[in-house]
Formats: structure tokens, sequence, C-alpha cells
């Protein structure tokens, strides 16, 4: 379990974190959201010990990051955005070091090596130089790193950036696999990806935690943004007049549905529920509105605010394009943290080998 209580960091009078708290359990796969600046990355440097707080505490199975950083560090696995890698190693000699580091025993360290190997489907390059490898093999790596000495809690940042869709369905597979044994909290911008494979999703704006549940909860909460689509046989001033007729019908938008005739119209329900008051559904209004017109409705169907929908509304965002990867004051390289090395990754691409 991780707790994380009243946190703050404080970069001269800008609170990057302020006074957020939260509790991880055990076994599941969190999602950790924030646009562009909302304190992600600074949490996430917290709770691996690589910065300190200006207040608050974080506890990982019981050990205090923050006072006894060598026993909290012993539970965590952490994969940084970019994996910090010795380019002239092979993979396998990587990993060896990588688990001498972690103090892996010397009579288990090839054995926990092969399995991790195994885990991220590394053992077919583990004699190949890193240098040589492209970068979803790179990524493997760095993750195998991270779950070496199989700690309870594993953290991945931005794992999948910069991956081919091939390589993005892979790694997310791992993933799951991980989460089956192990807590795994995955920072990403990539919305789509934490509905995937996440089991609880924490969304921070601002450095404060504004939602933490399941992605389906979170778009149960945000039912009142739910909408309806409809395909009618008629013109757009008459399908116009019968819905803004209707009370609960708001944001109508018609536009030709590529036949002659047709048209489809895109509306928000803009009550809790879409039921009236007397307990009539919203469909039925709609259908009797046009059935008294005479005029058919061919199709409809109940939409439903993604998630996409639900982080642009909690945040206050324009438009889904603020997330990005790096983070305004949060730059402070994680490179080596957890393997307590100055490991240095080579500018160059190296993308000699390709998956």
């Amino acid at each position: 379990m991780i707790e994380v209580r009243n946190l703050v960091k404080d970069y001269s009078g800008h609170l990057a974190v302020d006074h957020l708290s939260f509790t991880i359990n055990d076994g599941q796969i969190y999602g950790f959201l924030g646009p562009n600046g909302a304190g992600k990355s600074t949490t996430m440097n917290i709770m691996t010990g690589y910065i300190g707080a200006t207040e608050g505490d974080v506890l990982i199975n019981g050990h205090n990051i923050l006072e006894d950083g060598e026993e909290a560090k012993k539970c965590i696995g952490y994969l940084p955005e970019l994996p910090p890698l010795y380019v002239d190693m092979t993979v396998e000699e990587q990993l060896q070091f990588a688990a001498e580091l972690k103090k892996v025993p010397k009579k288990e360290r090839n054995e926990a090596v092969y399995e991790v190997m195994e885990l991220a489907k590394l053992v077919e390059v583990k004699g190949r130089l890193i240098r040589n490898l492209s970068k979803g093999y790179r990524q493997r790596v760095g993750l195998a790193q991270a779950v070496l000495g199989f700690p309870p809690v594993i953290i991945l940042d931005e794992p999948t950036v910069g991956l081919d869709p091939k390589q993005i369905i892979e790694i997310r597979d791992t993933i799951r696999r991980l989460g089956q044994k192990h807590t795994v909290i995955l920072s990403s911008h990539i919305l789509s990806e934490v509905s995937a494979v996440c089991d609880h999703i924490m969304i921070i704006d601002k450095g404060r935690l504004i939602a933490s549940d399941t992605p389906e909860n979170l778009e149960r909460q945000m039912a009142g943004t739910a909408g309806m689509e409809l395909l009618v046989k008629g013109t757009e001033e008459q399908i116009l007049e019968i819905l803004e007729a209707i009370p609960q019908a708001a944001d109508v938008s018609v536009r030709e549905s590529g036949e002659e005739g047709i048209n489809r119209a895109v509306l928000r329900i803009c009550t809790d529920a879409e039921e009236k008051e007397d307990g009539e559904d919203i469909r039925e209004t709609i259908f009797f509105a046009f059935a008294d017109q005479r005029i058919p409705i061919l199709s409809m169907q109940a939409t439903k605010a993604s998630l996409e929908e639900v982080f642009l509304e909690l945040t206050g965002e324009g438009t889904a394009e603020g997330m990005e990867t790096n983070e305004n004051l949060e730059t402070d390289d994680f490179e080596g943290e957890l393997l307590k090395a100055d490991f240095k990754e080579e500018t160059e691409d190296g993308e000699g080998d390709e998956e």
C-alpha cells in the first residue's frame, strides 16, 4: 500500500503539489493523469525518493520514503520515460548489472534475470548491444530492469511514449500481466492507454487530486453530459424545431448523413439521468415528438461521456492536446534513481534493429 499524506512541493512560491493526499491499494493498476504542469511528474519524483517534499509524507508499505528511503525504495521498481541504460552493454549484461545494484542474491541472480527477460520478451536479444536495439526493445529492457527483484510496487512513467502501435500493444500486455502480481502505477498523457489497462484512475490538476475512481465510475459520474444520436428522415429545420422543444435536449446539432433526405442529429441530455420526473424515458419523448409530426426516426442510440471528455470536463482543458509528456517546473531527470548509478542515455537514436 502507498499512502500520500498532505504532500506539498513549493518551487519558490509556485505550488507544483498542493496538499495532495491519496491511497493506493495493493494488487491494482492505477493510472496517474494530469495536464501539462499539473504536478504529476513532481509527485512521482517524490514518491520514488528522487526529490524531497516541502511538506507531507509518502509511506510505501509502511516505510516513509522521506525518512526511511532505503527500505522504501526496496519496495519500488521504477521505469522512467527514458530508461537509464549503458549502450555498450548487452541486454543480459545490463540486467545482471542492475540485479547486482539491486542486491539480488548472487545465487538467485541468473534465474531472476532470465525470469524478467522472459516477461519482457527479451530472451532472443539478450546478447545484443543496447545501442543496436530499437526504442521498443530499449523500453522493454527498462521495464525488465524495473521489475528485477519483483518489488511489490512498479512505477511506470510514460512507458509507451514514442513506440509504434505493435510495440504499444505488447507493452500494454506486459503491464496487464504485472498487474496480476504487483501494484502498478502508470503515468501517461495517453488517455486511451490508461482506459485500456488501468483499474483505477487518479486525475491531478494544479497540484491537487480532483478525481479518483474506476474508469467506469468516472464516466458514470458524467452522466449529465450523456447524449443521443439520431438518424432522421427529415429536413434540418424540422429536426431542430422538434428537438429544441424538448426541455431535456441541449446543444442540438444537425448535419447531413450522406444519404439524400436523411440527417444526423446529435444532442446532449442536460439532466443527471435519462428519465423525466414522471418516469418517462427520454427516448420515448423523442420518439413520440417525431411521430406526432410524422417524421420517421431511422435509428437512435445513446452516447456517454468518454474518458477524454471526463478529463476535459474535470480539468477545464479546452482540448486533449494539452496532455503532453513533459511538465513545466518538472524537468528533473529521473535517470538512475532506484539503481543508484549515474547512467547516461546516449543522444543517438540507435535504431539498429526493428521489431
